[in-house]
């Protein structure tokens, strides 16, 4: 999936991969696409939560080993 930008979050815990996510959406324009890269596997509900609470939609997560991909569009 081609996103306007990517965020890699490796090594960071919670709640850091969601703040660094919402400082990155802030910039982007309405209807850009962010991926973030997590190795935090709390992410997953994180980013589903963070998606319901800012009304930005979460399109893709996806999980490769340790990698959890999270790609969401600004609202």
């Amino acid at each position: 999936m081609n996103t306007d930008k990517e965020l890699d979050t490796s090594g960071l815990n919670c709640p850091l991969p969601i703040l660094k996510a919402k400082k990155a959406l802030s910039e982007m324009q309405s209807g850009q696409t962010l991926k973030v890269i997590a190795t935090d596997a709390g992410s997953v509900k994180d980013f589903q939560a963070f998606a319901k609470q800012t009304g930005n939609e979460l399109l893709d997560q996806q999980t490769f080993a340790t990698n959890y991909i999270h790609v969401l569009r600004r609202r």
